[in-house]
């Protein structure tokens, strides 16, 4: 399974009731966010989540590091299974 920008905007449509044009305007305007902090070279923190960072070298390397709490969620999906 595959989670696109598209079914997080519906996402945002249904919850929270915004118009669709809305919901797809703050998806887009957050990845707009991190990509333009990724290409300053910026780290990106979303608590609970995890933490991107590009590494600087001969080339730039997008990285994602899983936070403790989205670790365990996931182990614990696994896990009651």
């Amino acid at each position: 399974m595959v989670l696109t920008k598209s079914e997080i905007s519906e996402n945002l449509f249904e919850k929270l009731k915004l118009t669709k044009r809305d919901s797809k305007a703050c998806v887009e305007f957050f990845f707009e966010e991190v990509r333009k902090s990724l290409e300053k070279g910026e780290n990106v923190k979303l608590s609970g989540f995890g933490r991107e960072k590009v590494v600087i070298s001969k080339r730039r390397v997008v990285t994602f590091k899983a936070g403790q709490k989205l670790k365990n969620r996931i182990e614990n999906c696994f896990i009651k299974k």
